[in-house]
């Protein structure tokens, strides 16, 4: 009211009745706007009626693309007496998440039976639908990035290589979508950090097909890495969620199709897991953060029930009140309205007028068992070679120090493996790499320990000119597509 006042007195012209009737207007539709149709500590999941679907686990197909599936609100105070479908004019939605301040909800949905799925969002102060991506492939598993943007899995063919889902970003207008993941894996259940960082589960679909892991990467698509990788036999089912006591969260089921709530450390993701609903009887479904200690779930005591909505005590490891239960609807994920902190807003080095990025190794011998001090310079190895999809990209040999260091074509994968001077492979090829326009890279060694710092010095290879690697069968030539 600062700024009316000062407005007002500077205005002759308006006199004082006016400026109290403004004034009363003014703040009567301050109260509406504020307390019309909050939704604040709603709670808001996705149903299903009758029976799961059955499908394949590790690709999620059990948790999206379900026929049918309604988005639902309810007060936790007064659950049933409460419930609102949200999305009745939608023949299916899931996987809602929540804007930063509350207000809004990014969603996937099937506006008819036979559409391609389409991210959504819902403006939670009146219910209004905004169809957001226009796509004819399946858009799903969105999220919201600080900065009006959001990230979300697109399906797509790739021919040979299998369809996948591939992340994609964009304005939340739906304008300047991008492409951020390049090699043969298909990504889906994507979450955001605090640091700024998009958490997915990825999992390999070429040559062969691999288990899911977590992966972390940048919003513009660099500096991809492995967040963590469960025990062999580990299916990721759910999003990871970031608690507030240092912990990412997530469900995985294991070789016997039980699905347990795993945690693991943010600072070291890598190295040790607990199981907090080891020894619990039944199976645990989606998760969502409340408190420091405290998840809502998706819960059912046997495959003969529904899931239904849980409190779970992550400290006590214990199954906590029933929130809501219905014996007509499964209950499959579900998130709370409230203000969050918004996450990091990450600056990006990538040039799209830029055709290509630089790698560099500092000692490819140096490996998760195998440190600088006591690698065995007999049998180490003296080359390395990069594959593409179809072909080798050509063998190098490294530097007196084992470092290498090139220029290669930017948003193309490729793998690395490394040969000593018998020609016999000492390790790999490693899994599939690809750096974004203008992106520069550096690691310790090949499949080294992912907390090791490297040495302080300045690797033999980056006092020379990059290798310039050419991809076989593009349409451009080398020097034409390795230009500055």
């Amino acid at each position: 009211m600062k700024n009316l006042y000062k407005f007002t007195m500077a205005d002759r012209r308006i006199g004082p009745t006016f400026f109290v009737l403004l004034t009363l207007l003014c703040f009567s539709t301050l109260f509406v706007s504020c307390s019309d149709t909050s939704m604040e500590g709603m709670i808001v999941m996705t149903q299903l009626e009758g029976d799961l679907p059955t499908g394949d686990h590790t690709s999620g197909s059990m948790w999206r693309y379900l026929p049918k599936a309604r988005l639902v609100a309810i007060n936790p105070d007064d659950p049933k007496g409460s419930l609102q479908v949200l999305t009745p004019d939608l023949y299916s939605a899931c996987s809602p998440k929540i804007a930063y301040d509350g207000h809004f909800m990014l969603f996937a949905g099937q506006k008819n039976q036979n559409d391609s799925w389409q991210i959504w969002e819902m403006d939670l102060s009146n219910k209004e639908l905004r169809q957001v991506t226009a796509s004819k492939e399946n858009c799903i598993d969105p999220d919201y990035l600080p900065g009006n943007k959001f990230v979300f899995s697109k399906l797509m063919d790739n021919g040979s290589l299998k369809s996948a889902h591939i992340l994609f970003t964009g304005n939340l207008d739906g304008s300047e979508v991008s492409q951020i993941t390049f090699d043969p894996s298909t990504y889906f259940a994507s979450t955001i950090l605090q640091d700024g960082r998009i958490l997915t589960i990825g999992k390999q679909v070429f040559p062969t097909e691999n288990e899911g892991t977590f992966k972390v990467l940048r919003p513009d698509g660099t500096k991809q890495e492995l967040f963590f990788n469960g025990p062999p036999g580990t299916q990721l089912q759910s999003p990871a969620w970031e608690m507030y006591n240092g912990k990412v969260v997530f469900t995985a089921s294991d070789k016997n199709n039980r699905t347990d709530i795993i945690s693991i450390n943010y600072n070291r993701p890598l190295y040790g897991m607990t199981n907090l609903t080891e020894g619990l009887q039944g199976d645990f479904y989606g998760i969502y953060p409340l408190q420091k200690d405290r998840l809502l779930t998706a819960y059912r005591a046997n495959n003969k029930e529904v899931y239904g909505l849980y409190e779970f005590d992550t400290k006590g490891k214990v199954l906590g009140k029933s929130i809501f239960k219905d014996d007509r609807y499964q209950v499959l994920d579900a998130v709370m309205v409230k203000n969050r902190e918004r996450p990091k807003k990450l600056p990006s080095e990538v040039n799209p007028e830029v055709e290509t990025a630089l790698l560099m190794c500092q000692d490819i011998n140096v490996t998760e068992k195998v440190d600088e001090e006591s690698r065995d310079t007999e049998s180490a190895a003296t080359r390395f070679e990069l594959l593409g999809l179809n072909a080798t990209l050509g063998i190098w040999d490294v530097e007196a120090d084992g470092s290498f260091y090139i220029k290669i074509a930017a948003d193309t994968p490729f793998r690395i493996q490394t040969i000593d001077e018998n020609d016999q492979i000492v390790n790999g090829p490693g899994s599939w790499l690809y750096l974004r326009p203008n992106e520069r890279r550096g690691c310790v060694g090949c499949h080294q320990n992912n907390e090791m710092a490297p040495k302080n010095k300045q690797p033999l290879a980056v006092r020379k000119e990059p290798i310039q690697v050419m991809f076989l069968g593009n349409e451009h030539d080398n020097e034409t597509y390795l230009k500055e």
